[in-house]
């Protein structure tokens, strides 16, 4: 890239579905000639794209803007904050523009405004899977956009908008170039994974000259021909999910199921409106295990939600107990602008909030601690994201999502590559990681 390419720099805050929008206006700045500069002082300006769903994300994101406006000053703003009205322009009035979520032609339009592209942007660098910004070994694969639940607590259907599935062929075709491109996870994410294809009545697409519906499990079956990871994220526990379970079992997606639960409580689940029956997603649960032993299911839970009572709470304690999640995330409830559930009586002191957050945390604690327990001289397939200074691997297994769930650390990595998988056998363990050895192949 000629030295006198315009500069863009791109700071990414919020959920990988935002990343994904960053890496699809990254590739297009790229594929038009501009490059890319990692510091605000060697762009000619920066995009900022944001998050807007929590009172904290928006600070962040405002904090983001302020810091991209001082250190460069020309600074271009999209992602879900903009789509909340004024905020930023009130905050920040001296940014260039202000744009919605899944907005690249707009992001475009006034990058190009504001610095114009180059006569002769060199495509033929830009990889046919587009530019990412994860590592080079796992990419998210964004299957769809907004989301038809109106849960008291989200704003994501008012801030991107009802479900909008991608068609399908777009999405295996994506795929297949990640794939090619060396990826070896793929991780699948969208407001409500399970949902594909309800807009469009499950429409029959075409992928390499053979019909394909619109819908999670053909879609998993075909994503499964690759022959890597392939990861559902932000599962509804529709009754059709009870179908991929037989694909993890047969091995062609991981054996992993990131669904959203977000509480026990019946009363509270009402609130929340939120479609959940406990004693149902028990037997599930159950049912699923005994058919495919190997699972995992992450989940997500929040509590301290407007009319939580103790017994409200214990009742979430007594699920994890019996549903014995392998791995679990929490949240105080916290108001967010414009949501349903503000106007709901019963607000919890924050005091009360973190106190049940810690009790929580303390019994997913040690129902982890024991579930990995069992992983002890379990020989298992990892796969290898750093070596650090001192060389030990910082690895995932099939159980371990990027980011959010834990680790496998193996402390003499001779022969282990970064970006690749690699044989381990298990021989230590506590609440959260594993610790293991290599085994010679």
């Amino acid at each position: 890239m000629s030295q006198s390419s315009p500069k863009v720099g791109l700071v990414s805050l919020g959920c990988p579905k935002a990343l994904v929008d960053s890496e699809l206006i990254v590739t297009r700045l790229r594929s038009e000639g501009y490059d890319i500069s990692p510091s605000y002082q060697g762009a000619d300006l920066v995009v900022v794209n944001t998050c807007g769903f929590i009172d904290s994300a928006v600070a962040e994101s405002l904090d983001a803007i302020g810091e991209a406006l001082n250190e460069n000053g020309k600074v271009i703003v999209t992602g879900c904050l903009g789509a909340k009205g004024d905020v930023v322009r009130e905050v920040h009035p001296s940014v260039l523009a202000v744009t919605g979520p899944h907005a690249a032609d707009e992001v475009l339009e006034h990058v190009h405004a504001h610095l114009p592209k180059p006569h002769d942007p060199f495509v033929d660098l830009v990889p046919a899977a587009g530019v990412k910004l994860t590592p080079r070994h796992y990419a998210y694969l964004k299957i769809s956009e907004g989301c038809n639940h109106r849960c008291t607590f989200c704003i994501i259907p008012s801030l991107r908008g009802d479900l909008e599935s991608r068609p399908v062929a777009d999405v295996l075709r994506e795929a297949s170039n990640l794939a090619r491109a060396g990826v070896k996870e793929l991780l699948v994410v969208s407001q409500d994974t399970s949902a594909y294809g309800v807009d469009v009545k499950y429409r029959t697409g075409f992928h390499d000259g053979r019909p394909v519906r619109t819908r999670m499990t053909e879609l998993v079956e075909e994503l499964g021909r690759h022959g890597i990871w392939v990861r559902l994220h932000y599962v509804y526990p529709y009754p059709h999910v009870d179908e991929v379970i037989p694909l993890m079992k047969a091995g062609k997606v991981l054996p992993y199921l990131d669904i959203p639960f977000q509480h026990a409580s019946q009363k509270v689940l009402k609130l929340m409106k939120r479609p959940a029956n406990v004693d149902n997603v028990l037997a599930r649960i159950k049912r699923w295990r005994e058919e495919c032993p190997e699972l995992v299911i992450r989940s997500t839970f929040i509590v301290g939600f407007p009319g939580e009572t103790e017994q409200d709470f214990e009742e979430l304690l007594a699920f994890l107990q019996e549903a014995e999640l392998d791995r679990v995330g929490c949240f105080t409830y916290s108001p967010v602008e414009g949501a349903v559930a503000n106007e709901l009586p019963g607000a919890l002191p924050e005091e009360v909030k973190e106190a049940r957050l810690a009790r929580l945390m303390q019994v997913q604690a040690e129902i982890s601690e024991r579930r990995l327990a069992r992983r002890v001289g379990e020989v298992m397939q990892v796969l290898v994201d750093e070596i650090d200074d001192e060389g030990t691997a910082i690895c995932r297994s099939y159980a371990d999502a990027p980011e959010i769930d834990g680790l496998v650390f193996v402390e003499d990595s001779a022969g282990m590559t970064v970006g690749e998988f690699a044989t381990v056998r298990i021989v230590e363990a506590n609440e959260h990681d594993l610790w293991g050895e290599r085994v010679a192949p």
